[in-house]
């Protein structure tokens, strides 16, 4: 389990977010980037989620509507991980995973891609 507090978790997921390629993060349109402690539910399996309609599933998208969210939960993170270096790899794999769902690719697929 690596120790780290809110602020400088949400340090590496920014760095982590930033280094990911231009023709992935190019495409969010109305997404924000959260970190929580933990899911409602208070467990610690899930890394990441993706609350919004993905953009395969959208027959329009205006102005006006409440952005997509993706939610990076620390706590689930922390415990997952030995040291800082398998942090930032689990970090970076699920920002790509929550993304993926953002452009409508599924847990199978993200599976087989091996980002799930």
């Amino acid at each position: 389990m690596v120790e780290m507090d809110a602020e400088t978790f949400e340090a590496l997921v920014i760095d982590e977010l930033d280094q990911l390629p231009d023709d992935m993060v190019d495409g969010l349109d109305n997404v924000v980037f959260v970190v929580e402690d933990r899911p409602e539910d208070g467990s610690l399996d899930l890394l990441g989620l993706y609350d919004g309609l993905a953009l395969t599933e959208r027959d329009r998208y205006g102005m006006g509507e409440l952005p997509d969210r993706i939610i990076v939960y620390r706590e689930p993170h922390l415990s997952a991980c030995d040291d800082e270096d398998e942090l930032r790899d689990e970090v970076h794999t699920t920002l790509v995973h929550e993304i993926g769902h953002f452009y409508g690719i599924d847990d199978e697929r993200l599976h087989e891609l091996g980002w799930a």
